[in-house]
């Protein structure tokens, strides 16, 4: 009896734990259930949200990366280096060399690379952004930093001067650099890549300067004018709204939507200025203006001499090709003998601008942009201009892509004839076109038949008027108003700039006046 009523209590002590084990059992899932369901909506909260549900209690801890990290792809960057260094060595070597002569600075007559090798640290890759903004595109953010071991020296010449090696050393890399996938129905799936740096926040490229056996003193600010040509660059060539456009896979594509286009016209009056600095010993300063979007379509004023207040009351129309994100740069120099003295600088958001609306401004002169390397705080004086914007239409546009191009050819040409220093001089007047309606300041030539030929002109028609009345430019509606030429008979054999660096090239050279007058420019549209 004593047996079988244990037998008995066993069993119902067994099944009793075996129900309350399952009990349990569903109640730790249902708990679990729960708590990733919670999880999961946590996962789903924003920064915003999360502050709504949590107020001031928020835990420091949490926080919302913008960029994923990818340290797998570092590993692997860091095997491939070796080959991807020499390839990318010859890559910069043939790109980057015709960029130099391009942008090289006035007083330079020549800057190549003597050596380049991109040494045994791979760059680091913080974190990659990847969104789709635009239907068929992928956009992809890379965080990209380099501090790495190069070997790079730089050959520079300058007048008078022998070859000088100079070496780039410390370089450090920091930027945020912009791909965007094209995305097509055949394979490869992806007809063009686009590359570009973001403007915000701004590249960093940090290196020091280091003659190999010489001084850099043996050029005068040298060290400034290399600063000046990477900047310019990075900022014209590579930084948004500039960017590289690269067809991929061999699949025919049209890659005009990808590229960059003239957006509108800035008509730019420079008026006068008031109290600038005086830059000489025995005198007043001879000032006149040098102004710019992009640092290749540079345009100047004629010289005033011997004023500390002058006015010029000429008319200039330069390309705006992103308005949200460019800037019209103003720079006053004293036209001296040699190199020519800069007076004061000011920048110009032309997201501020309205258009098909005339602005007058008043701009305080600053000794420099960057304003950590500003040391002489004293007043440099005021700028008095009148700006306006006009939006392009699809006809306008085309037609001021078309005269970039040839602007752009024509000073290449200019600069292989000697007339002028480097592509990046600023050259006097206009050459307009007048028949669509577009003016284009910076060629101080007719971007035309004939003229772009020779640079010079097309004869007697240009010698006697100095209109652009040969061969047909003025009943075509493409006459050079206030050409870049020299006064009549003069220009022939000479410099037609009229710039700091026409003039080291011949002492004799006179400034030529060949911005629109006032009242003879051209207007606002």
């Amino acid at each position: 009896m004593g047996l079988i009523s244990g037998i008995f209590m066993g069993i119902l002590f067994g099944i009793a734990l075996m129900a309350a084990w399952e009990r349990m059992m569903r109640y730790r899932s249902a708990k679990r259930i729960g708590k990733a369901a919670d999880i999961k909506i946590l996962g789903s909260l924003n920064r915003e949200d999360l502050k709504k549900l949590c107020g001031d209690s928020l835990p420091e801890w949490i926080s919302f990366p913008a960029y994923e990290q990818v340290k797998w792809l570092n590993k692997e960057l860091s095997k491939l280096w070796p080959f991807v260094a020499d390839a990318a060595t010859l890559v910069i070597r043939e790109s980057v060399e015709p960029l130099l002569e391009d942008y090289r600075p006035p007083g330079i007559t020549s800057l190549k690379f003597s050596k380049l090798s991109l040494g045994n640290v791979a760059p680091k890759i913080e974190g990659i952004r990847v969104q789709s903004l635009t239907k068929g595109q992928i956009i992809m953010d890379i965080d990209f930093r380099w501090g790495g071991d190069p070997s790079i020296i730089l050959a520079v010449e300058a007048a008078l001067v022998a070859s000088i090696p100079i070496q780039l050393k410390d370089l450090q890399v920091f930027t945020i650099i912009r791909v965007i996938f094209q995305l097509a129905e055949e394979i490869p799936c992806i007809s063009a890549v686009v590359v570009a740096l973001l403007a915000e926040p701004e590249p960093k490229i940090d290196y020091t300067l280091k003659a190999v056996g010489g001084s850099l003193t043996a050029i005068p600010g040298i060290s400034d004018m290399i600063d000046d040509t990477v900047k310019s660059i990075v900022t014209d060539m590579l930084q948004w709204p500039h960017r590289i456009v690269v067809p991929l896979g061999g699949i025919p594509v049209d890659t005009s939507e990808l590229e960059l286009k003239p957006q509108g016209k800035l008509t730019v009056t420079i008026v006068k200025a008031n109290e600038l600095k005086n830059m000489e010993m025995i005198g007043k300063s001879d000032p006149y203006v040098v102004l710019y979007i992009r640092p290749l379509f540079k345009v100047k004023t004629k010289v005033v001499d011997n004023n500390l207040n002058p006015v010029w009351n000429q008319t200039f129309d330069v390309i705006v090709e992103d308005k949200e994100t460019q800037s019209l740069i103003l720079e006053v120099f004293d036209k001296d003998i040699g190199q020519d003295k800069r007076l004061g600088v000011v920048k110009l958001l032309l997201n501020d601008l309205e258009a098909e609306t005339e602005k007058d401004l008043e701009l305080r002169l600053l000794p420099s942009l960057d304003t950590l390397k500003v040391k002489d705080k004293k007043d440099r004086g005021t700028l008095f201009i009148k700006v306006f914007y006009h939006q392009f239409n699809k006809e306008e546009q085309l037609a001021a892509l078309e005269a970039e191009k040839e602007i752009l050819e024509t000073r290449k040409k200019l600069k292989a004839e000697g007339v002028i220093g480097s592509t990046m001089d600023a050259l006097d007047g206009a050459a307009s076109i007048v028949g669509s309606g577009v003016g284009f300041v910076g060629s101080g030539v007719v971007a035309g038949a004939g003229l772009v030929g020779s640079g010079l002109g097309a004869g007697a028609g240009l010698v006697g008027s100095g209109l652009g009345a040969g061969a047909g430019f003025v009943g075509s509606g493409l006459g050079a108003v206030g050409s870049g030429f020299a006064k009549a008979g003069k220009f022939m054999g000479r410099t037609i700039t009229g710039g700091h660096s026409g003039s080291r090239r011949s002492g004799s050279s006179t400034p030529v006046n060949n911005g629109q007058e006032s009242g003879g420019g051209a207007k606002p549209l």
